[in-house]
């Protein structure tokens, strides 16, 4: 009686681990249902597929750990499943949605998303993409978000090429970005900059890429904070 219900116990288990699996695995679905959307030029849909893959992205870390997948599910390695994921919609969907936009010259969006893919590519298989106390080191091709900014602020499209250009190169500058789920360091106050961003991306892909200056200043607000938030990594009143 103990052995089976043991035994079955061990079957809840690792169907929880698998179920988390399929859970990061969704998210590719998604970001292709962003893709189909940014060739068709919809990109407030766009966004709002990529901001549920963003969600799906944000839990699964932490499902993960619950369900222990590493010894429930351990066929299958999560890391590289996340990473398949995230590279189609954290850098493919938005290089496409560049390229189908009038954000900038076609031919220059052409080729600055080949640019950009092969630099993700490079900084996705990177071993020291995260340090020991994880902080992303260098720009952590965080394309959707950056595109999201561009599509709302609309700048002229050669500063467009040029921020791309010159964020592709912080991939592999001797900097640190925040991962605002896992870095310690002013948690709370981070969390809430995350939650604001949040809230206003959702209010600004709902008005469809074309918000007030409300929800602009809290994108810019949350954004200046993430940004400066490494200097003050070291801080002794963190």
């Amino acid at each position: 009686m103990s052995a089976a219900r043991d035994q079955r116990r061990i079957a809840a288990r690792r169907a929880a681990g698998f179920s988390v699996h399929v859970l990061t695995a969704s998210g590719g679905a998604v970001s292709l249902l962003a893709l189909y959307a940014a060739i068709e030029r919809d990109f407030p849909t766009m966004f709002a597929w990529l901001g549920l893959a963003l969600f799906i992205d944000g839990v699964d870390g932490a499902l993960a750990r619950a369900a222990r997948v590493d010894e429930t599910a351990a066929a299958i390695d999560g890391t590289i499943l996340d990473l398949v994921v995230d590279f189609l919609g954290y850098v493919l969907v938005p290089m496409v949605a560049i390229w189908r936009s009038d954000l900038m010259p076609t031919s220059l969006a052409f080729w600055i998303g080949l640019a950009v893919t092969i630099a993700s590519a490079l900084y996705f298989a990177d071993k020291r993409m995260k340090t020991p106390d994880n902080w992303f080191r260098g720009f952590p091709a965080l394309w959707n978000v950056l595109v999201f900014y561009l599509f709302i602020f609309r700048l002229p499209g050669y500063v467009n090429a040029v921020i791309l250009v010159l964020a592709a190169a912080m991939m592999f500058a001797p900097i640190v970005f925040v991962h605002p789920l896992r870095v310690h360091k002013f948690r709370m106050a981070t969390v809430a900059a995350t939650a604001l961003w949040c809230l206003c991306a959702l209010l600004a892909t709902f008005e469809r890429l074309s918000p007030g200056p409300f929800v602009k200043t809290g994108l810019l607000a949350a954004a200046l904070y993430l940004a400066c938030l490494p200097l003050l990594r070291h801080s002794p009143w963190a």
